[in-house]
């Protein structure tokens, strides 16, 4: 008897690439079958499928119309003003946080705007994030992403040493012959532009729901959503995921919170507060049999 077909594959384009699972019952066969050995990739969900991976300062930047030549000071006058309204509200003795990222996550936390996204470590974690959210409007598949992140910290590597290296030989040259600045300033205009992607990981113990979540952080260029960062960086890949997106259809929510809940995914495990506690005993109510 042939074999049911659970999923469909799109064909890689510059690294990225689409899954269509038939049903939610075929997530744990493909994480399974497919990215079982795979633990270095992280995981993200969303509830529409046609969100951008894209941070919240970035929709602040577009909603609030900034012009692009004021964007870079909007946002350090966003965290600025963050940092002076948290004053006095961070309980006796807050840890120091020296490291802008680390306001960010912070900040991440109790909901601002910030050039960060969530991700976990775990696709079913994802999966939870994906399908939690039941407003509208709301599309015909959730989506899970997923992210190789070794492949991403390489690249951003070899870039940084290009651009070293370049920057080293323009100074050299420089020097040789004071000269040609003007020819040999040309000659560098096209060096590529230092555009990376930051994995960040607080070590500030204030969001203990990061740790019950298996969470981290990227940090994208501005203004640039993820997706067209990796199609951008990986434009001759067609063989590997460096970023896939599952989508699965909407209509199985209730069994995939159902599900998930068996394996003790729920907002009393990822959310160790009061919001955890009622935000679970809610959903207790809205489906039968949770």
């Amino acid at each position: 008897m042939a074999r049911k077909k659970r999923w469909e594959e799109k064909p890689i384009v510059a690294g990225y690439g689409e899954v269509k699972l038939l049903s939610w019952r075929y997530f744990f066969d493909f994480v399974h079958q497919t990215m079982l050995d795979y633990h270095t990739y992280i995981w993200r969900g969303h509830r529409n499928d046609n969100w951008l991976l894209e941070p919240t300062l970035d929709r602040l930047v577009k909603k609030a119309k900034v012009p692009k030549t004021k964007r870079h000071k909007f946002r350090n006058d966003h965290l600025e003003q963050f940092k002076y309204a948290t004053r006095g509200r961070r309980g006796a003795n807050p840890p120091l946080l020296k490291d802008e990222n680390d306001w960010w996550a912070l900040g991440q936390h109790y909901g601002l705007a910030t050039p960060l996204l969530d991700w976990t470590a775990s696709p079913f974690v994802a999966a939870y994030f994906a399908f939690i959210g039941n407003e509208s409007p709301q599309t015909r598949y959730r989506a899970v992403y997923a992210l190789h992140k070794p492949s991403i910290e390489k690249y951003v590597e070899d870039k940084a040493r290009d651009i070293e290296r370049n920057n080293k030989k323009e100074k050299k040259l420089l020097d040789e012959s004071k000269k040609q600045v003007n020819v040999l300033r040309k000659a560098f205009l096209d060096l590529p532009v230092k555009r990376e992607v930051k994995f960040i990981r607080p070590f500030s113990d204030e969001n203990q729901r990061l740790v019950n979540q298996g969470g981290l952080f990227t940090r994208s260029p501005d203004d640039i959503d993820l997706t067209a960062w990796v199609q951008e960086s990986f434009q001759d890949e067609k063989s590997g995921y460096y970023l896939m997106k599952i989508l699965i259809p909407n209509n199985d929510r209730e069994s995939c919170l159902k599900g998930l809940n068996r394996m003790n995914i729920n907002h009393l495990t990822l959310f160790p507060d009061l919001y955890g506690a009622t935000t679970f005993c809610n959903l207790y109510g809205e489906i039968k049999q949770y």
